[in-house]
Order: structure tokens, then sequence, then C-alpha cells
């Protein structure tokens, strides 16, 4: 027995040497990424690339994972990290204290990874990540908007073009139509985002993650339930890419 083998009970043994083999990136480790991360390495996935600059920081802790009170100041791949060695010692873990940016995509070899995690919060960042991974011929999965939303029920797998409500997947299916960017798998919500009840405040509390946010729109809600189900989702198609077909299941 070890400790992935109530997973190869329903996956088999050969679907989890596929996982151990597999090195998965995961661009944003914050609320949405960092439970991307988590189902990835209790699934199994032997390499982990985190890629993240941000700060684990007081307004975190309502939703990140990583966040706890002990983590308050430390950069968000370096907590993550260590979680990932806390359940599995023997999981690859590359942090890159970075953001990824149309301007930083060159520092990242593409053709390393077997899959790609998009849990960023730019578009600009979303576009060149998801273009740098297609050049490769690298899988990725793009998470949409999970800010301002209520209902974890509410999220769809789908191609860009198949998408709706959603206001980033809007602004997306319209950028990779200029780019000639087709059947692009997403994570998004049919949950019509919700307006805040009030705009937090942006100072020392808040994470250079909301600053941005802050910067570009108003400072989006979240809880501690939604981002967690957006990248559980995530890691949960990756994981059935990365081993192909499924057992066929039987009743008990």
């Amino acid at each position: 027995m070890n400790q992935f083998s109530r997973t190869q009970l329903l996956l088999g043994p050969e679907a989890m040497e596929k996982l151990r083999a597999s090195r998965v990136a995961v661009f944003g480790v914050g609320g949405v990424g960092g439970y991307a991360v988590e189902a990835l390495v209790r699934s199994g996935v032997g390499t982990l690339d985190l890629v993240d600059d941000d700060r684990v920081c007081l307004t975190n802790l309502n939703r990140q994972l990583h966040a706890t009170r002990k983590t308050i100041g430390r950069y968000k791949v370096e907590a993550a990290a260590e979680r990932v060695h806390e359940i599995n010692p023997d999981c690859t873990v590359l942090p890159h204290q970075t953001f990824f940016l149309p301007d930083t995509r060159d520092q990242f070899d593409f053709s390393l990874f077997d899959y790609v995690i998009d849990a960023i919060d730019t578009v600009t960042g979303k576009l060149a990540l998801v273009e740098a991974a297609r050049a490769a011929g690298t899988p990725i999965i793009c998470a949409m908007g999970a800010g301002n939303k209520l209902d974890p029920t509410a999220f769809r797998v789908a191609y860009i073009e198949d998408t709706s409500v959603c206001p980033l997947a809007r602004i997306m299916r319209s950028e990779c139509r200029k780019r000639g960017i087709e059947r692009l798998k997403v994570v998004y919500s049919t949950e019509p985002p919700l307006r805040p009840l009030e705009i937090p405040s942006n100072g020392s509390g808040a994470s250079a993650e909301d600053k941005r946010s802050a910067s570009r729109r108003a400072l989006p809600g979240s809880t501690a339930f939604v981002p967690a189900v957006m990248g559980l989702i995530l890691a949960g198609e990756v994981v059935k890419d990365l081993i192909g077909e499924l057992p066929v299941s039987s009743e008990i």
C-alpha cells in the first residue's frame, strides 16, 4: 500500500505511472491555482512547475489553500512548494518567482511541460500563455472568471467558442477569434457576476494581485468555495487528459 492506493483502485497502475511521469505547469498560484496544485499532487503528478510572483497577504486567508497566518509575507510559490512536499516528498517542485507576461514568456520552455494550467488574471498574460503552449504543442486549460461568484455548481468545461455569460470569457473569445485560436479548453461559470457590496480598502493588507485588480476594475469579491471548485475542476481535467481513456466503471 502507498499514499495513492485509493486512487489506483479507480485509475489502475498504468494511469498512476503516467501521472508520476508527468510534468504540469501551474501559472498563478492563488485561490484557483492553489487548489489545482493540491489536487495534482494528491493525484500523484510527479513534477510541478509553480509560477507566481505574489506574496501571501491577509486578504488571501479567505480562499487560498497555502495562505495561513504563518505564511503571510512569504512568496506563494514557496509556501505552495512546501505544502506539496508535506503531501508527497517525492514530487519534484520547481518554483518560478515571476509573473507570466508577454515579456517574461521566453523564460519558459513549454515543450518541457506535459500540460499547462492557466490560473492568471490578466488577459494579455492569458493570451501569451495560450500562444506559447500552442506553439510548443502542449495542452493547456484556462480558468475564466471566478470573482464575484457564489454558485460553485455553475462551472462548466467547454471550448472558448462555446462559452457564455462570463465577461472574461467574452473578451477571451473575441481575442482568440482575432488570433485564430480555436478549441481552447476552459472552465467558466454560467452564473452572472454579482456586484460587490463595497470596495475593500486597497491598503497595506492588499496583495499585489489585489492591487493589480483594483487598478483595472473594481476589486472583485470572492469566497472560500468558488475558486476552490474551479481549481479542482481544472486539475480533474488535466488528470483525465494525462492518463487518457478512463477505466470502464462497473456497479459494485
